[in-house]
């Protein structure tokens, strides 16, 4: 099942970056990209390497992060209820089978997508910061999210509530369960994660609006519709969200900071003369 479920993913993902290239990227600069992509891969290599690194780690360690938090038993759950109250109830209850669906293909298929088209369009495009940034941005949130699951155990609202809370994507959509275990863990939900890698590429959407001035409506609407769908699916309180958010918008300012001040690969071009540019 779990084979399946992967196919259709890598199918519809797929389908969706193609349509987005070809609206948002254009022929012009896929034609340029042809004859500069290997400067373009030397110089995004350096973080991909360490990005590969960050999700190795968290694929490792986020099998032990459960018997290191309940070392440090910083249960954050009941204080989470007491502030937040039953908002999640309360969306629920507005629930029908068109925004069930809706808001479970986004969760699934919208999430990846958003995630995946940018690489593709910073790639496409002479200048190599923004895609720098991007993963750059990408590897802080990894990084900083393990820490805070480390330290901070919290219960999504469906397992909290579970009387009460439906867990509506796997209600709806039970064979989605085989993808998401493989990642998720019952105690790691602050902050959410995927809203704040859907708002990290919110944000570098907006900020190279002139660029791609379509993709940053469409990143927008995305980033919201991957934020509420994390609630309304029951999986996040809204606390998670908003620090969701906040971890975004941090990874955003440090890897502005980050690239614009170190680059390995330049670093290289300037201290090994075999290594410079022919």
């Amino acid at each position: 099942m779990l084979g399946q479920v992967l196919v259709q993913l890598v199918v519809i993902v797929t389908l969706l970056v193609l349509v987005s290239t070809a609206l948002f990227v254009g022929r012009g600069r896929l034609r340029e990209t042809r004859g500069a992509w290997r400067s373009r891969v030397r110089a995004i290599t350096p973080i991909t390497i360490v990005l590969a690194s960050a999700l190795l780690l968290n694929s490792v360690a986020r099998q032990a992060v459960p018997e290191f938090s309940w070392l440090i038993d910083w249960n954050l759950t009941a204080p989470i209820y007491d502030l937040e109250g039953e908002f999640i109830i309360w969306l629920q209850a507005q629930a029908t089978p068109t925004v069930t669906a809706y808001f479970s293909f986004i969760y699934i298929y919208g999430y990846i997508f958003l995630l995946v088209f940018p690489v593709i369009a910073y790639f496409a495009l002479s200048e190599t910061r923004p895609l720098r940034e991007l993963l750059t941005a990408y590897t802080l949130n990894y990084t900083l999210g393990l820490v805070l699951y480390i330290v901070v155990i919290a219960y999504g609202p469906r397992n909290m509530m579970p009387d009460l809370v439906d867990a509506l994507l796997y209600d709806t959509y039970p064979q989605y369960q085989h993808l998401t275990r493989q990642v998720n863990r019952n105690t790691n939900v602050f902050p959410s994660l995927h809203t704040s890698l859907a708002a990290t590429v919110s944000i570098l959407a907006y900020r190279t609006r002139e660029y791609y001035p379509g993709w940053n409506l469409v990143a927008a609407v995305l980033g919201i519709s991957v934020a509420i769908s994390t609630m309304y699916l029951g999986i996040h309180w809204v606390i998670d969200v908003i620090a969701g958010i906040v971890l975004a918008y941090v990874s955003v300012e440090l890897a502005h900071v980050l690239v614009g001040r170190w680059s390995v690969s330049e670093w290289m071009d300037g201290r090994v003369p075999s290594l410079r540019r022919r």
